[in-house]
């Protein structure tokens, strides 16, 4: 089967494109260092006093604490249900299944400013009854994160368990397993990699929430995305360019990563 190279156009063409898309990210980079009070490019003297800001600020440390913990209830909780209801359709293929799949994928269509005012009366009628699982709670934000998060695994799963082989779950329950062993021993480890990458889509989609999480919290709850900002509206507060760096240089660390496990994974 022949081979099909890019032309020296092609790659000039596709070079352009990409550091175009990548200029406003890399023109955060000396913002981050500046040593005034307000977002400006350094005009020869650098400073890391943003960078300090991070460490010594506690609201910094406390919001990157709460994302990651709602983040990981969250993309746990959105992958569980999104499993379930996979494992459900796949294997007893109900009649209005392709109605069920869209009723599960609304979230992803519905505009989110929808989706976030119905969530916020929800959760303001569960703060009358539940209070630590209402509004401007923890908890209630990772609920409102799994609703946004779960089509997207649902997705994901449902397009794993169309590669799998359906005479293996045929044969287990000829052999007389049952639906928790044709689940759990014979289907979930045939796709277990979906399931790891809709929980680590759940995680990020959760992580960088910013739209819901608005109109879900006050003081109590400032995630991450929240508290920056809050940095860009009211203050214009440099560290927001000095955190944005760190998270493209991790997200950079984890793209090489996983690169270089890809290409030697028996290393």
């Amino acid at each position: 089967m022949p081979t099909y190279r890019p032309g020296p156009v092609s790659l000039i063409a596709a070079t352009l494109v990409a550091l175009f898309l990548l200029m406003p990210l890399l023109a955060v980079v000396p913002v981050s260092f500046t040593p005034t009070r307000m977002l400006a490019m350094p005009s020869g003297e650098l400073s890391l006093r943003h960078y300090r800001a991070l460490i010594e600020d506690p609201r910094w440390i406390d919001s990157i604490l709460l994302s990651i913990r709602i983040g990981i209830v969250s993309s746990a909780f959105s992958t569980l249900l999104a499993l379930s209801f996979s494992l459900g359709v796949w294997m007893f293929q109900p009649r209005f299944t392709a109605l069920l799949i869209g009723f599960v994928l609304l979230p992803m269509v519905v505009p989110p400013v929808v989706s976030a005012i119905t969530i916020y009366f929800l959760l303001t009628s569960l703060s009358g009854v539940i209070p630590w699982f209402g509004y401007d709670t923890w908890l209630g934000v990772a609920m409102a994160h799994s609703i946004m998060t779960v089509p997207f695994a649902t997705v994901l799963i449902l397009v794993a368990l169309s590669q799998v082989d359906r005479r293996i779950d045929l044969a287990a329950r000829g052999l007389g397993a049952s639906v928790w062993d044709r689940a759990t021993k014979v289907i979930m480890p045939n796709i277990k990699f979906g399931i790891a990458t809709a929980a680590l889509l759940s995680f990020v989609l959760s992580w960088e929430e910013i739209g819901v999480t608005l109109f879900i919290t006050s003081v109590n709850a400032i995630t991450l995305p929240r508290l920056m900002w809050m940095g860009l509206r009211d203050n214009i507060d440099p560290s927001i360019a000095a955190i944005s760096v760190i998270l493209i240089l991790l997200t950079v660390c984890i793209l090489f990563t996983r690169r270089v496990v890809g290409q030697n994974p028996k290393g």
